[in-house]
């Protein structure tokens, strides 16, 4: 089985589809005014040193100075075996005009400038690499301690004597063969020797290093043999692509294609209305049974129905043949939205043990795909089955959109009498402590409408009973749950 990657790149936006099986199995969207400075790194110059605060103010080309406290200083730390001595004083250590590399560890916050630290990590796929440091760590998610430390034996045994620096092992080095650990040292060390020789001839203020941007970490994350082809459709940054593929992963070049075709990339593919049907809360079957996914702030929850799905020689069969299509959706959808932490899975009961165990092995085979980690339970007592996904990123509803201002996020609004008989009560309350000449009601036009129609002879009873004209007046701004009473 072969899969394509798509990169749809403009000024604004970069885009990424991964099509596998001739459909839309993930997406990536990197905006560039959200891109921060964390990671990057720069060739600093020493503005200002404040021995009194323990800091120094630090140019990096940016609009304000960065803050780099002494605390954050690799050099100030105390040697090896000599953990409770004091730090070094910053004054001891750097002087005004002096060029030192930084790396940012936090954005810069309203008049707060980027802040800063000498000791320098680069994330690759597997690993992080710390230069400076000389030990090898592991993430802390890895829990099996026998794991740890065969995992910490492996990298050890990957480097050569003479070769400086340490490494933490991320979660997605856990199944990592020799050879995958082996070229993220290498792309680490490479990107490592760049930077160092940048700072060596450029000037203060250089940006030396930068995070990778969602195309290059296609590249290094993504593609792997069953890639087939990338597509990228933006000349500029396919050369810029090819020119990274060169320098740190020659195996990718062959891959790389430069899209030139007339109708926009993600359209010939039909990725658009696939991600228009990502934000949707019903995904349709091919056999006319469908899910309907809800996305809450704790947990995602997803239902299988049958709908109008009728086949095989019994009610049963029907179940079974839904809950089956069901598995391979529900983990392109996982994918696709980039659903993380708990996800509850309604699966249409069954009274069948073999068929349930069927659905289940069913479902972790399409999870198999997933290069997100996650666990999936058996059913519960109550035939529902829990899958935990670990949190990357955002998902594709919270990177795209935002809660409504009509509903606030409920995803329903009070119908157009319910709205007509709050203002009712609020008129009664408004009359009982006012003595204006007139009532005005502002209001949306279903709601204007409602009232000079079927409730036409409540708005009259309570004009009679508060002995007071009441005026209609349509606000086109409001939407159907916002009003306004005037009193004139």
């Amino acid at each position: 089985m072969s899969e394509n990657l798509l990169i749809n790149i403009t000024p604004q936006e970069t885009r990424v589809a991964l099509i596998f099986q001739g459909a839309v199995q993930e997406l990536h969207i990197e905006r560039t005014l959200s891109r921060g400075l964390v990671g990057n790194i720069y060739l600093g110059k020493v503005v200002r040193v404040l021995p009194g605060m323990q800091s120094a103010f630090i140019d990096i080309g940016l609009e304000r100075a960065a803050f780099l406290h002494v605390a954050d200083i690799w050099d100030a730390r105390p040697q090896e075996g000599n953990a409770n001595a004091p730090l070094i004083p910053i004054e001891k250590l750097l002087f005004d005009g002096q060029s030192i590399t930084v790396q940012v560890i936090k954005d810069p916050i309203g008049t707060k400038g980027a802040r800063l630290s000498t000791q320098i990590s680069i994330a690759g796929r597997m690993l992080v690499y710390l230069p400076q440091d000389s030990h090898i760590g592991i993430s802390q998610k890895i829990e099996n301690e026998a794991e740890r430390e065969a995992l910490r034996s492996k990298v050890q045994g990957l480097q050569q004597p003479d070769e400086k620096g340490g490494f933490i092992v991320r979660t997605m080095a856990e199944d990592a063969s020799d050879e995958d650990l082996k070229a993220d040292i290498d792309y680490l060390r490479r990107t490592w020797s760049t930077i160092t020789q940048l700072a060596k001839t450029q000037p203060p203020t250089t940006l030396l290093y930068q995070d990778l941007n969602l195309a290059q970490r296609v590249l290094r994350d993504f593609v792997n043999e069953e890639t087939d082809s990338i597509q990228v459709d933006s000349r500029e940054n396919y050369l810029m692509l090819q020119e990274f593929a060169n320098r740190y992963m020659p195996s990718v070049l062959a891959k790389l294609q430069h899209y030139t075709g007339e109708r926009p990339l993600f359209d010939l593919y039909g990725v658009e209305e696939e991600i228009e049907r990502a934000l949707g809360r019903r995904v349709d079957l091919k056999s006319g049974g469908y899910l309907i996914v809800d996305q809450t702030e704790a947990m995602t929850t997803i239902d299988v129905n049958t709908g109008s799905f009728v086949a095989g020689r019994n009610f049963d069969d029907t179940i079974f043949k839904t809950n089956l299509e069901a598995a391979h959706a529900i983990a392109r959808q996982l994918r696709l939205r980039n659903l993380g932490g708990i996800i509850i899975l309604d699966i249409i009961d069954m009274e069948n043990d073999e068929h349930k165990a069927a659905v289940l092995s069913e479902l972790n085979k399409a999870l198999s795909r997933d290069r997100t980690k996650l666990s999936v339970s058996g059913f519960s007592a109550l035939g529902l089955v829990e899958v935990t996904r670990k949190r990357t990123r955002e998902s594709l509803a919270h990177v795209l959109c935002e809660t409504c201002p009509a509903c606030n996020g409920k995803g329903q609004v009070k119908t157009a009498r319910t709205i007509c008989y709050e203002i009712l009560r609020e008129l009664l309350r408004e009359a009982k402590q006012f003595n204006p000449r007139e009532f005005r009601i502002m209001a949306s036009q279903v709601v204007v409408d409602m009232f000079l129609e079927e409730e036409s002879q409540h708005l009259a009873m309570l004009g009679d009973f508060i002995e007071k004209p009441i005026s209609l007046q349509v606000e086109n701004m409001f939407h159907q749950e916002q009003y306004d009473i005037i009193l004139m």
